[in-house]
């Protein structure tokens, strides 16, 4: 069994010390994010979870768990999310020049394989223009050449709630099924500047890919698996996830409206409100559903 930890909230920025908490525990309880009553128990033994997947803007919490992480023999990698927004997206970020830090080390500590870039989402709007994006592009890569062989991309998809907080803050995606041949010449670019650095790049649930130096890709992937672990999983696609996301199968042990970051284009929270009631809630064990 893979765990996703998790696509819901960054675990490894607010939650590390309840991860390991469960991990010891071997086992964790799971809320399903359309009933919460409906309560799944999901085993964290050795022997019952093949690989952990973090998710997260933030590691540098969890960097001391990482050495017992390893000496349990638990395998793993990170999906690192690295944009070069301002504070107006991205509020509960540290400056870019930390997080790149932070990423260089990470890729020190576990090797740059298992170091993932996520450059997502792209948001194309008047104001972060194909343009804005190559030039931010190109110096990341320069800054992370060393530290990781892959990034994955994929435009913004709306989302109403994540909609009107961009309205609000004055942003407005264009529609980017009027853009393709802008669309497919900066994939072309993108492609050229990280193969530039020997970094590969793949596409999240994006279509249109041929021909321009973009592979379709899957962030929980098998051959990638496969590739760095050595472990082997039947490539089918985890049938929970959008149609058009192409990773296979895996356990979210994680929470919706749990992450504090209040990144304004993300679906995984509704409003601030909820974000607090749900942090105040798993302090103290999910007590309205009964959870110890």
């Amino acid at each position: 069994m893979i765990i996703s930890a998790s696509r819901r909230t960054d675990i490894p920025a607010f939650y590390g010390d309840w991860f390991m908490d469960k991990v010891r525990r071997s086992y964790c309880l799971v809320a399903n994010p359309f009933n919460p009553r409906q309560v799944k128990k999901v085993s964290l033994k050795r022997e019952d979870v093949d690989l952990f997947v973090f998710w997260t803007k933030n590691p540098e919490p969890f960097l001391p768990h990482l050495e017992e992480l390893d000496s349990k023999g638990y395998p793993f990698y990170f999906l690192y999310t690295l944009n070069p927004y301002c504070s107006t997206l991205e509020p509960g970020l540290e400056e870019l020049e930390k997080r790149i830090e932070v990423f260089q080390k990470l890729a020190g500590l576990i090797g740059k394989e298992k170091v993932i870039w996520r450059y997502d989402p792209i948001i194309i709007s008047p104001q972060m223009n194909f343009h804005y994006h190559l030039e931010n592009f190109r110096l990341l890569v320069d800054a992370l050449k060393d530290a990781t062989t892959r990034v994955i991309i994929s435009f913004y998809s709306p989302y109403r709630s994540a909609d009107r907080r961009l309205k609000k803050a004055g942003i407005q995606p264009l529609a980017l099924q009027e853009k393709k041949e802008e669309r497919r010449a900066f994939l072309k670019e993108i492609a050229t500047i990280a193969g530039g650095e020997g970094i590969t790049v793949t596409g999240c649930a994006q279509g249109d890919l041929e021909g321009t130096g973009v592979f379709e890709g899957k962030c929980i992937d098998d051959k990638f698996i496969y590739r760095v672990f050595g472990l082997e999983f039947p490539p089918k696609k985890d049938p929970g996830q959008r149609p058009e996301c192409r990773c296979i199968a895996s356990q979210d042990i994680g929470a919706y409206d749990t992450c504090q970051q209040g990144c304004i284009y993300c679906y995984a929270w509704s409003n601030r409100k909820n974000v607090e009631t749900q942090r105040f809630r798993e302090s103290i064990s999910l007590p309205s559903l009964g959870l110890k």
